[in-house]
């Protein structure tokens, strides 16, 4: 069987991988070609999941899992959380090069 987890994050792929018998083969986005930078729009974590997951259905026929995550601050009452890739704004970017530079 095979089955597809809407991701390219490769230690989260491998954990899941040791995680199953042989018989299910796990395959990232990589995997089936898929180099879309898929939306998450959705209002929360789960949705985001869902949005993933059937995309990957709809577009490439693949049984299909996901995850989302976020980053809930204390000091920030809870923000960014489900929006934590979207909370620096259009210019993240351009700052993080900056920073590693």
């Amino acid at each position: 069987m095979k089955l597809v987890f809407a991701s390219n994050n490769k230690n989260k792929i491998k954990e899941i991988k040791n995680q199953l018998p042989d018989t299910i083969e796990i395959l990232s986005l990589e995997d089936i070609g898929c180099m879309v930078d898929i939306p998450e729009t959705a209002d929360t974590i789960e949705g985001n999941a869902l949005l993933k997951a059937d995309y990957i259905k709809r577009h490439y026929g693949y049984d299909c899992f996901a995850d989302d995550s976020g980053l809930e601050v204390d000091a920030l009452n809870g923000a960014p959380g489900v929006y934590s890739a979207r909370y620096a704004g259009e210019k993240k970017m351009t700052t993080l090069i900056l920073i590693n530079s």
